[in-house]
């Protein structure tokens, strides 16, 4: 027999609370092999993740900040990543478990970390330094310009939205702008005339 009800929130919980009993069994094990399954793909999904998208990002990252010194690309530059492929993966990893960190506290200390760890990727491939050591000249780097890359990262959401407006190719244009903007800020901040650029490795 259906069950019929008047529909509101107190109704809907008073209704779902008399048919789980009923069907918990069933719905127990459906819901078990459901999370098993997508906590499979979630785990296949994070070490792909760690071990291949962390120096692909940084790969791509080195693209547009070549882009922004004017230097010849290269297609072979999206790999530049997997060059320095251990720092890449500790690097990408320390961020984002610094970042969630940030976020769990209240979110604010979040967006400080990750303003002040975003030149983090381009230091690890283009200086070539290991993954604390860039994490460590990342935040001596953005002192006096964390809150450039908070506002170039504030100022990419109604880009993104106009890029929306204008369908798919505006969104991947909006995108490779935000890109070009903060690998530009780096190019800026690391000048060897700047105070805050750190010494060069070879």
């Amino acid at each position: 027999m259906v069950m019929t009800f008047e529909p509101g929130v107190i109704s809907s919980y008073d209704n779902g609370w008399k048919q789980l009993w009923p069907h918990f069994f069933e719905l127990f094990l459906i819901s078990l092999i459901s999370w098993i399954i997508n906590g499979i793909g979630e785990i296949f999904s994070l070490i792909y993740t760690v071990f291949a998208g962390f120096p692909l990002n940084f790969g791509v990252a080195y693209a547009y900040l070549k882009a922004a010194r004017n230097e010849k690309l290269d297609i072979g530059d999206t790999f530049s990543g997997f060059r320095n492929y251990w720092n890449t993966v500790g690097a990408g990893a320390l961020v984002a478990l610094a970042v969630i960190a940030g976020i769990i506290l209240l979110v604010v200390p979040g967006i400080y970390i990750a303003c002040k760890l975003a030149f983090t990727p381009y230091l690890v491939v283009d200086r070539k330094m290991r993954a604390t050591e860039a994490m460590e000249a990342s935040w001596r780097m953005t002192n006096g310009h964390g809150w450039k890359v908070f506002f170039i990262g504030l100022l990419g959401i109604p880009i993104v939205i106009a890029g929306l407006i204008c369908l798919v190719l505006g969104v991947i244009i909006s995108i490779m702008w935000i890109n070009m903007a903060l690998a530009s800020l780096y190019h800026a901040v690391s000048n060897p005339t700047s105070s805050a650029a750190p010494p060069s490795r070879g």
